[in-house]
């Protein structure tokens, strides 16, 4: 039996909707954040997915097409961002479900797609995940406001503090075999 879950691309309306969905959990996203994030939805900046389960709002990923990390940037690797299921959808398949829309999206436009994890307890379930579905350090180490943390440093551990991560689409997927991260022309 199929699981009533939907997963659609934000709408005109949804700010109030996402705002009160995260903020019922504890999720605190300013609503500037999220006015902002349906403005780059329709400037073709980015592309937020909105996951619902039994009807509820449940979560919603961002796939953002030029990222702020300088890696990603100069490689044309669109980055997945703010990646949220509330915590009484987790562990029900709606991250899986949410991150494999954005992924296919994703893999229409690059062929090498891109996330940054933060490090501390609160995001190990997040690492796990995003480790399962095939993504690699892009082994450029830790970074901290997207510049590099160098040996020694003594940094913060708090949501600044993140290791980026990066997910080639199968040489089966894509047809030609070529995992360039180049934005591809189709």
């Amino acid at each position: 039996m199929a699981v009533p879950m939907e997963i659609r691309p934000m709408e005109h309306g949804d700010v109030d909707l996402v705002l009160m969905g995260l903020a019922h959990h504890d999720v605190r996203k300013p609503r500037t954040y999220i006015a902002r994030c349906w403005q780059e939805n329709l400037t073709g900046q980015r592309t937020t997915f909105l996951a619902f389960f039994h009807g509820n709002f449940a979560g919603w990923g961002h796939l953002v097409y030029t990222s702020s990390y300088l890696f990603f940037r100069e490689n044309g690797i669109p980055e997945i961002q703010n990646f949220d299921v509330t915590p009484p959808f987790r562990r029900q398949g709606v991250g899986s479900r949410l991150m494999d829309a954005i992924e296919e999206l994703a893999f229409q436009k690059s062929d090498v797609i891109g996330i940054g994890v933060g490090l501390y307890a609160a995001y190990g379930a997040a690492q796990r995940m995003y480790i399962k579905r095939g993504y690699v350090p892009d082994g450029r180490g830790l970074m901290v406001h997207y510049e590099p943390v160098a040996a020694g440093r003594s940094v913060l551990v708090d949501d600044d503090l993140v290791l980026f991560l990066t997910k080639r689409r199968r040489s089966e997927d894509s047809g030609t075999g070529n995992c360039s991260g180049r934005h591809s022309a189709q």
